[in-house]
């Protein structure tokens, strides 16, 4: 306050100085000496009011400041309503810890989950009938794939149908009626054409039905025996095909494999169950070490590793080529989170920050970027399960700069 007092002091004494006027004749000095007192009052009074009126105005910018301090954060946060996250492509990614060097990379390829994946080949002579479905589509478990028949399933349906109703005869004879070895000979043969019934694919369902209508004999339908995408599908309307032949492919796409190769150096870093991170394009997936073939190919001099991994809405399909990271040794304490490129933009004064989503809303925080590779980046500055957004974040920076204000209040 008190170094407010002598600044205002100091501007009136420069004010007064600049009213002053030199050159005076004598009367009006005579003059001014005989209102002097009058002036001296009325001094008072002008410094009075004038030390009043600055002091209420110092004390505005506060009050300013303050009230544009919480308009800025306010304004931090970005909202856009669906049809704006679509057009501008925004992706959310919930971030979790890792220890990945960007350095250790091998080159992969994405294969079908054989836990996953059946092969129709029904294990007769067949002719192809009818199709109900197409390359590529997603079927459901029961969905009626193809009608298949031919000479050699009707003799397996007639077989089954005869060596049924023979069993069931004997189950209702009175115990002793005939030998024990009988019986069981009866029971096996019914087993047999059971069990060949099944190995051309028929279901539970469709042999029981078959028992009690013999007429459907010579034919039947494939019936989807798992949720999943056709693939491989090579069977052709009229097509006579031996016993084996496989049809078609069944693959649920939920999980995938990733077959990578290893140096002998990277392969002794590989621990069963062990994390690891895979890109494919601009996405990256987490996924786990479920085997490896203990076994150096002579011609590539790599180890072959297989990850499985998880993908959610399909997004991903065999055959895509992919980059496989591996886990920084146990004993290294390095740990952060890796994001794409992408999802990096500059602060306005020039650091890197990322945007994440609270509550249906975005705001930036800056990050360390640690290391930069292959499209990759490792960051630290944020805590796990936060919501980053990996796409868009360009377009959440262009609306930040065209609001403008700087994120962080500078």
């Amino acid at each position: 306050m008190k170094t407010k007092l002598v600044a205002l002091l100091s501007l009136l004494a420069g004010l007064n100085a600049k009213f002053t006027v030199p050159h005076l004749n004598s009367r009006v000095v005579i003059i001014a000496h005989s209102t002097a007192w009058i002036n001296s009052q009325r001094g008072l009074l002008l410094c009075s009011g004038l030390l009043t009126s600055l002091l209420l105005l110092s004390s505005l910018p506060v009050q300013a400041s303050n009230e544009s301090t919480a308009t800025d954060h306010q304004e931090l946060l970005l909202s856009l309503n669906t049809e704006q996250r679509q057009l501008a492509g925004i992706e959310v990614s919930e971030l979790s810890l890792q220890a990945f060097n960007l350095q250790a990379v091998a080159t992969a390829q994405l294969i079908v989950d054989k836990d996953k994946t059946i092969t129709i080949a029904p294990q007769l002579d067949m002719q192809i009938l009818k199709r109900h479905v197409v390359p590529g589509e997603q079927v459901t478990q029961g969905q009626p794939l193809l009608t298949i028949g031919g000479a050699d399933i009707a003799a397996a349906q007639a077989d089954y149908i005869n060596a049924a109703t023979e069993w069931d005869r004997i189950k209702r004879m009175a115990p002793g009626t005939i030998s024990a070895s009988q019986r069981m000979q009866i029971e096996v043969n019914a087993e047999l054409k059971r069990a060949i019934l099944q190995a051309i694919m028929m279901t539970p369902a469709q042999i029981k039905a078959l028992a009690k209508s013999p007429s459907s004999i010579g034919q039947f339908q494939l019936l989807a025996p798992i949720n999943g995408r056709v693939q491989q599908d090579v069977a052709t309307l009229g097509q006579v095909l031996d016993a084996g032949t496989p049809l078609m492919q069944l693959t649920d796409e939920s999980y995938l494999w990733v077959q990578a190769e290893l140096t002998p150096l990277q392969a002794d870093q590989v621990d069963m169950g062990r994390n690891v991170l895979v890109r494919v394009g601009d996405r990256t997936r987490d996924g786990i070490i479920i085997g490896r073939s203990h076994e150096i190919s002579a011609q590539t001099r790599t180890e072959q590793v297989l990850v499985r991994m998880a993908n959610p809405g399909h997004e991903l399909h065999a055959g895509e080529f992919a980059e496989l990271y591996l886990a920084e040794d146990k004993q290294v304490k390095s740990v952060g989170f890796i994001v794409p490129d992408a999802a990096l933009t500059r602060s306005g004064d020039g650091d890197w920050q990322v945007f994440i989503e609270q509550e249906g809303k975005f705001s930036a925080v800056e990050v360390t970027v640690v290391e930069r590779q292959r499209g990759l980046s490792f960051i630290r500055g944020l805590t796990p399960k936060t919501r980053v957004v990996i796409s868009g974040a360009f377009f959440l920076a262009s609306e930040q700069a065209k609001a403008g204000f700087d994120i962080h209040n500078h």
